[in-house]
């Protein structure tokens, strides 16, 4: 795991550092206070693999009001019981906490010491929580009276990230090292794995669409991604204006209907239509 870790994160500082010579090499000649908008779409067939697996956990808990001192609460979500789940990564073992909205009380439950780096997590329609670790190459599920529940992901490192549920059932996540999109049924734990037709693309997060379906960033693949659940078939829309890198982060469903995202290198929000797949780019001054 530790080899891994290291990997990982040495070749995300590479390539961070070649993006940001490329990036300054063209602001230039770029401007960046206007609005951009384009449409067009590149697509491919699906390539699945499935596994079954399950190992339980252990869990301790302990309750407090106020919090818990000494990790970083990371990602959060609206749990099924009507308290708000999150995620805490630490390099001695991570937890998954949650909070009363009532009175602020927060319980924790312990992972195995190995378990290192969780990262996204979303409200399952089993009425449990789901979550990723990047580190341990797994998909979680923690109920909510705290039992836990991990399935390995079947491709070698794939260091699962974002994950949400889908309109299919499924939980649906994004694999950052493995370049590919999986999904894992509630019911059984099987996983299957999609790969993406542009290489070293990093799907990063990912989120349900109005139209059904499943839409997510590429960390560096300058593209935003739709997949269908009732096919697997992905389709990949090209950012405009934008070089390989630059770091395309959060995605979500808005009220308009459009999804909408933020593109970190290039300081604009962006939006997508599902209908047409024209992308439009707001400048955030600053």
């Amino acid at each position: 795991m530790n080899i891994f870790f290291g990997k990982f994160k040495l070749q995300r500082i590479g390539i961070i550092v070649a993006v940001l010579l490329l990036f300054a090499a063209s602001a230039a000649g770029c401007g960046k206070n206007a609005i951009q908008t384009t449409t067009g779409a590149t697509s491919t067939t699906p390539s699945t693999t499935t596994t079954i697996f399950t190992t339980l956990s252990t869990t301790s808990q302990t309750t407090s009001l106020g919090g818990p001192i000494g990790y970083d609460p990371y990602a959060i979500t609206n749990g099924t019981d009507g308290n708000i789940w999150f995620t805490e990564p630490n390099h001695n073992g991570d937890k998954i906490g949650k909070i009363s909205p009532i009175n602020g009380a927060v319980t924790e439950y312990d992972l195995t010491a190995a378990s290192v780096g969780w990262d996204g997590i979303a409200s399952g329609p089993d009425g449990n929580l789901w979550f990723t670790q990047p580190y341990e190459n797994e998909i979680g599920k923690i109920s909510p009276i705290g039992k836990v529940t991990e399935y390995p992901v079947p491709t070698v490192n794939a260091a699962p990230v974002g994950i949400t549920s889908g309109p299919d059932g499924n939980l649906w996540f994004t694999e950052d090292n493995g370049n590919k999109i999986g999904k894992i049924s509630p019911t059984t734990g099987t996983i299957t794995e999609y790969i993406l037709p542009y290489n070293y693309a990093y799907p990063n997060a990912i989120a349900a669409g109005p139209d059904g379906n499943l839409w997510f960033t590429e960390y560096q693949g300058n593209n935003i991604g739709k997949i269908s659940p009732a096919t697997g078939v992905i389709t990949e829309y090209a950012i405009p204006g934008s070089n390989y890198g630059n770091i395309t982060n959060g995605i979500t469903s808005g009220s308009d209907g459009n999804i909408w995202f933020a593109l970190g290198l290039e300081h604009k929000i962006g939006k997508i239509s599902p209908d047409t797949g024209t992308i439009t780019e707001y400048p955030i001054n600053n």
